[in-house]
Parts: structure tokens; sequence; C-alpha cells
């Protein structure tokens, strides 16, 4: 079941200099550690002055899907959405 959150959480990221790339590696949310599996879908919009950057992907070892969204401005993650994989 797909639920909205909008709650901020604690992401590790990573750069890659060879392929000019930063994308989350690892999330944690309600206590819990999610190793990012494949980002199906990325895209970046301006709000104001600052670059949101959106991330659709799933855990490596679980099948959960994650919406992050990344704030330039600070930042800061948030946890926009997540769905178990199971119908509404």
């Amino acid at each position: 079941m797909k639920a909205k959150i909008n709650e901020e959480i604690s992401v590790v990221m990573y750069f890659s200099a060879k392929k000019k790339v930063v994308q989350p590696y690892l999330l944690n949310w309600q206590n819990r550690d999610y190793q990012v599996g494949e980002i199906g879908y990325y895209h970046s919009y301006m709000e104001g002055r600052d670059r949101q950057h959106i991330y659709e992907l799933v855990d490596k070892d679980q099948g959960m899907w994650f919406r992050l969204r990344l704030d330039s401005a600070n930042l800061h993650w948030t946890l926009e959405a997540v769905s178990d994989g199971e119908p509404s």
C-alpha cells in the first residue's frame, strides 16, 4: 500500500567523481536501515531559489518503494511517500 509520509529522515549518500553523480546509498526510517537498491526515477526542479532533487527507489532486500526529496538549500532529506508493494 502506498502512503504519503512527508517526514525528515537520515540518509547516507555518495558522490562518484567519475560519473559526476550524487545518490542515496542507505536510508534510516522508523529506526530501521534500508540499503538502496535500484533507483528507478530521478529528477530535479526549482522551488523558488532552491533546487529540489527527487529520487524514487527500492530497497535492496525487501522490495519497499521510497520517494525521497533532497533540499539543496539545507541538505535535508524528506521521505515523501513509501509503498510495501501490496495493493491498496
